[in-house]
């Protein structure tokens, strides 16, 4: 534990200069000012560099571009490989593991080791990996690389230790799965088929041993060709040659024919004892045209051929449709005696699997369900019964339902939050689902002691907002908003907007939630924020749409005589305080005709509507178009409930709302905030021809390199819908002359080169980030000189300032305050913080009749960079929450005993103090450095430059072992956690390379020492920067492998196991060891042991646990070994009786015979 002591400059500080350029703001990490004064305060930091780790807590969602499937009959588990080398393995809920291999190589295959705790993956490199999966974080024990051969197909017979492996060359190579060493034994592909034959068979695409002998090896070529190979003379019983492409076959489990599924749509079912010529050839989906010959179809990618004790067999496959029907949606037909149904799928079928109840494949199957993998959904089908249901899906893998734009991450949530959501949700749920339980069931998982409520929201290109339950490493959906259910539908070529909103004009841009209040806001890509309130009760509600006119031209800069009027204004006739002054603006007034002006990019539904319990719109909020020029995009809001106040702005400005009397506050540009207090003492001038060119929501502007040279912006180009990533790379300069407007002058400008303002809301998923070459460092800092440098000049031709962060709280908004109150903190792109302090009328009949004023601007701060985050600590370092209004249901029925009030709770920055006037400390974070400020002396205590050669993205200050730290993400990757109030680096980790915007988006910081950002359009990736939370880690996550015994194989009756052959007298060891077979060629594969080999095993599995499981592991395989002794001493027993019988035979039909008889 470490106290810092404070010297406090007090109130001695004079002109705001003094703060911005006095050596106390400092370039050193965590300098600290030495003014003297009488007063200090004494913090003492808890938090030390062994309180931080940065691990990854576990993923959420589909599997993004899947590509193989596998389950395990008797552990009960599923896994999915996808492209980018990952492999999500699912069991109950609760157990969801997420593994991921080095080389980055797409999974081609996965192979159970069925009851064994391990699973074989082939990748795309030709590798075969062994997982691991008998602890809760798998990893690779073996890896086998194969140098000269391609492989293509896998097959691992059940309770095998012995894989064969086919290639791309036609041969057969056979791995040891206990060593993951190759076996000397070889199917060569010359030796498979007859040498008369030419052509090469192709790849092996299928691979499986005969249920009927466990020695005979099916093997199926592309090219159509089929061989069975006995394995024990090392020969071909027979071959089959097909004129069609094979690309799956199945064997029914008595072992006497097999099916196989062709490339023409065909299937093709075959007898063991005449393989000449098909026994039975079928096209499922061709009919017979006039002239008489089959339509044709679409190759069937996959067949399984399963049989049932109780009804016929089912045979199930994917693909075979017709040519003649474009358009038709992928396909999963399951046969089933005569009747076919025809199963459509929303999305391309990668692979399915049919689950049975025996993991036999010598016995009846029995098949209950079928597993399909589709590109962006996996769905269950229950073949139990009749109309083939789906089984409803307890993972959340519809994240990406629409794609995800936004997302924000809550911890320690109210406690009834997360009931109250599902209970409204539930009611919503789609029926008809399978009654039976979710059939993928294995794994344990317990809820931890470390758990407390969590909440994840996503915003979605559709304008579909998500409510998430994230507690205890899980997620489930509790409730579903639309919010363009607020709209009137945009009808097909209505007006200009309709040429120019496309298919996402309700894209969620940016989401605040107040737990505690239940206020939501969402703000819209159309420049819309729609406010809801909580309700439990349905109800009838006219949503109220208010009107802002945000659209400030750079170079109209007011001079002194015009300061009376503002140059953004509210719609008029809005209610606006005596303070602030407007000019009216016409709606179309002074433009060509035509020309859209003072209207609304959305039209809000004008009739009183019908709610269901839930969220329900109060308020819209829209920015209107100007003189043809769309709204710019809303770059930052804050919504405070305790005052019902409402902030937003963007590259123009700032307007303030009162939600609760539904009017205007303030509405201004970001310039005219300072009043004469500009930190850059920009200069005013007149009004020049030129004007803005806006080149769209999510376009940069044109004069894009000067800005880069003079401002030194961050080393990002990009913005997404139009929210800057990073604050400052979206000035709104002006420079463009103005084009003549004729019929279709307004869309050249508005368009800017060729591009619509609105383009279709992309998913965060999808964008990517360009860092340039270069970028200069000297005129950022040189901007933030006091003299009038050239930089400065730079800024007066770029006057517009993004405003890029608000947040309301309990401040003191100048110098001289002596008690807090209300404020509104203001950050902006070029790194300047204003104070706005109000004055709110504390009754609750005053606050709803009497206008609440602002005054004009108080403190003014300096940092470098852009502002991302304001948080506020008392003088002892405990965080200030934010004042709110205790939730109340405004639909509830009146109760005359107990009338509905406002009920708000205050932090007041003096609450742990013993007296007032000590003020609290003021967090600001910008994309290069933090301060900490003391209010009301506005005096920097400590400044730490957070990078130099890159810039902060996300920063947030955030509980942690119940103290606080400042946890900031860069755009290099590296995530950083930063000590209060003294910033000293804690923790700094080059966690993961910025290579998209879809990171820069969704990454989001939580209390707890977590966060989570969008891993792939699909998935949500949670980590953790806690050392407890890593510690606690093990004990939240799921067990994968369960012991379970392995079901008995069925009694296959004397006269089957002595006249049917030697299958189970079949020795692999004896045909593919060493002592046999010899060694393979070393260059063909090479060995890599796993990076969690036997030894870090042992060490992994010390302690009781491990040797627990040990003789857990010791017994099974000692009760394997004894179950195999039996069975030998069974069928001794049966050759010794046999013996006895024929001896007594023998004895009875010779004991009268003479001696000379014989």
């Amino acid at each position: 534990m470490k106290k810092f002591r404070k010297v406090l400059d007090g109130l001695t500080t004079s002109s705001p200069g003094g703060t911005m350029g006095s050596p106390s703001c400092g370039s050193a990490a965590g300098t600290p000012t030495s003014a003297p004064t009488p007063k200090e305060i004494d913090v003492q930091e808890t938090l030390v560099s062994e309180n931080f780790q940065l691990c990854k807590t576990v993923r959420h969602g589909f599997p993004y571009q899947p590509t193989a499937l596998a389950f395990d009959p008797v552990q009960k588990i599923l896994a999915v490989g996808s492209r980018s080398g990952g492999v999500r393995i699912l069991g109950r809920p609760g157990v969801d593991c997420y593994c991921q291999h080095e080389s980055g190589a797409a999974v081609l295959q996965l192979q159970f080791l069925i009851n064994e705790g391990a699973l074989v993956t082939a990748c795309a490199d030709d590798t075969l990996h062994l997982w691991n999966l008998r602890q809760r974080r798998p990893a690779v024990l073996h890896s086998l690389k194969f140098n000269r051969e391609r492989i293509t197909f896998c097959h691992l017979p059940f309770q095998s230790k012995w894989l064969y492996v086919g290639t791309e060359r036609g041969n057969t190579h056979i791995v040891n799965i206990e060593s993951f060493i190759l076996s000397g034994y070889v199917i060569m592909w010359n030796k498979a088929i007859e040498i008369s034959t030419k052509a090469h068979p192709g790849p092996v695409v299928h691979l499986s041993d005969s249920p009927k002998d466990e020695g005979k090896l099916l093997i199926g070529f592309e090219s159509g060709t089929v061989v069975q190979w006995d394995l024990r003379v090392k020969k071909a019983d027979f071959r089959i040659y097909y004129d069609e492409a094979i690309h799956s076959v199945s064997w029914h489990h008595e072992g006497k024919q097999f099916m196989c599924s062709h490339s023409d749509g065909s299937l093709t079912l075959w007898q063991l004892r005449n393989t000449t010529k098909p026994f039975q050839v079928t096209f499922p989906h061709g009919k017979i045209q006039k002239d008489g010959r089959k339509e044709s179809c679409k190759p069937i990618l996959k067949v399984e051929y399963k049989t049932s004790r109780s009804s016929e067999p089912f045979v199930v496959f994917s693909g075979g449709l017709s040519y003649d029907k474009a358009g038709r949606r992928p396909t999963l037909t399951i046969m089933h005696g005569k009747a076919i149904t025809v199963l459509e799928m929303d999305y391309p079928i990668v692979e399915f699997m049919v689950l049975c109840e025996t993991p036999y494949n010598n016995e009846v199957q029995e098949p209950y369900a079928v597993v399909v993998l589709l590109e962006k959904d996996l769905i269950v089908v229950d073949l139990t019964q009749s109309n083939f249901p789906v089984f409803e899906n307890p993972y959340p893998m519809d994240i990406h339902e629409s794609p995800v734009t936004c997302t924000a991450y809550f911890a320690e949530c109210p406690p009834d939050i997360i009931p109250i959501l599902y209970s409204i949700g539930a009611k919503h749920k789609k029926t008809g689902y399978s009654q039976k339980e979710w059939p993928v069931s294995g794994g344990t998982w317990t809820l931890g002691s470390h758990t407390y409520p969590e909440v994840i929201i996503t915003g979605h290109a559709d304008g579909s907002i998500k409510f998430w339950d994230a507690s205890a490493i899980t997620l489930q959906m509790l409730y579903k908003l639309k919010t363009s259910k607020v709209f009137e539908k945009p009808k097909p070529g209505e007006g200009r907007a309709a040429d120019l909103v496309e298919e996402d004009p309700f894209a969620v841009q940016m989401v605040s939630w107040c737990p505690q209040s239940r206020i939501f806001c969402v703000v819209g890509i159309s420049a819309h924020i729609i406010l809801y309130r909580f309700s439990k009760y349905d109800a009838n509600t006219q949503i109220v749409s208010l009107d802002v006119r945000l659209q400030c031209e750079s170079d109209d800069v007011i001079t002194p005589s015009e300061n009376d009027n503002n140059p953004c204004s509210p719609e008029p006739g809005s209610h606006s305080p005596q303070h602030h002054h407007q000019y009216p603006a016409s709606p179309g007034s002074g433009t060509p005709e035509g020309l859209k002006d003072s209207i609304p990019c959305l039209k809000v539904k004008d009739r009183a509507v019908r709610v269901p319990p839930g969220y329900q719109a109060e308020l819209v909020i829209q920015l209107l178009w100007v003189d043809g020029e769309p709204p710019q995009q809303i770059t930052t809001l804050d919504i405070n409930s305790a005052y019902g106040l409402l902030a937003f702005g963007n590259c123009n400005g700032l307007a303030v709302v009162d939600y609760l009397q539904k009017t205007i506050l303030l509405c201004m540009s970001t310039l005219d905030l300072y009043g004469a207090a500009d930190p850059y003492q920009r200069l005013t001038r007149s009004p020049r021809r030129n004007r803005q060119s806006t080149s769209g929501l999510t376009e940069l502007s044109d004069n894009q390199q000067s800005i880069d040279m003079e401002r030194s912006k961050s080393p990002t180009s990009d913005h997404v819908n139009g929210h800057c990533t990073s604050p400052t790379s979206q000035p709104c300069s002006a420079g463009k002359p103005r084009v003549p407007l004729g019929p279709e002058g307004p869309r050249l400008t508005r368009r800017g080169p060729g591009r619509p303002p609105f383009r279709k809301a992309q998913s965060a998923a999808c964008m990517e980030i360009s860092l340039p070459v270069s970028h200069t460092e000297e005129s950022r800092e040189n901007s933030f000189s006091r003299s009038r440098s050239s930089s400065v000049s730079s800024i007066d031709r770029d006057t517009k300032e993004a405003i890029t962060t608000l947040q309301f709280g309990e401040s003191y908004g100048r110098k001289s305050d002596a008690l807090p109150a209300p404020c509104l903190w203001v950050g902006t792109s070029l790194g300047v913080v204003v104070l706005i302090p109000m004055s709110i009328p504390t009754d609750q009949e005053e606050r709803v009749e009497e206008p609440v004023t602002i005054g004009p601007s108080g403190a003014v701060l300096m940092l470098k960079g852009s502002v991302l985050r304001f948080g506020f600590l008392d003088c002892m370092g405990a965080l200030i929450q934010s004042p709110y209004e205790a939730w109340r249901d405004l639909n509830a029925p009146e109760d005359p005993d107990r009338p509905r009030r406002r009920k708000l709770v205050h932090f007041s920055p003096s609450s742990s103090q013993d007296a007032y006037g000590e003020g609290h400390l003021a967090v600001v974070c910008s994309e290069k450095q933090a301060k900490v400020f003391l209010m009301p002396s506005q005096s920097c205590l400590f400044v730490h430059n957070i990078t130099e050669s890159s810039f902060v993205l996300r920063a947030d200050v955030v509980s942690v072992c119940n103290s606080v730290c400042l946890a900031c993400f860069c755009a290099n990757g590296h995530v950083m956690t930063l000590s209060l109030p003294s910033l000293r680096p804690l923790m700094d980790v080059n966690y993961l390379p910025l290579t998209d915007m879809r990171i820069a988006r969704t990454f989001c910081f939580t209390n707890g020492g977590q966060a989570l950002y969008l891993s792939s359009p699909t998935e949500i990736q949670r980590i953790t920067y806690s050392q407890e939370m890593c510690d606690n880690l093990q004990e939240m996550l799921g067990e994968l492998f369960t012991p379970i015994e392995t079901p008995e194989a069925q009694n296959r009756g004397f006269l089957k196991g002595f006249f049917g052959g030697n299958a189970h007298n079949f020795d692999r060891e004896e045909l593919f060891g060493e002592a046999a077979a010899g060694k393979a060629s070393r260059s063909l594969a090479q060995h890599i042991p796993g990076q969690v080999g036997m030894e870090g095993m042992k060490v992994a599995a010390s302690g009781v646990v491990g040797d627990l499981a040990r003789a857990r592991i010791a017994l099974d395989e000692r009760g394997q070994r004894l179950g195999e002794l039996e069975d030998r001493t069974a069928l001794m027993m049966t050759s010794a009786e046999t013996f006895s019988k024929h001896a007594h035979e023998l004895m009875l039909k010779c004991k009268d015979k003479k001696w000379y008889q014989f």
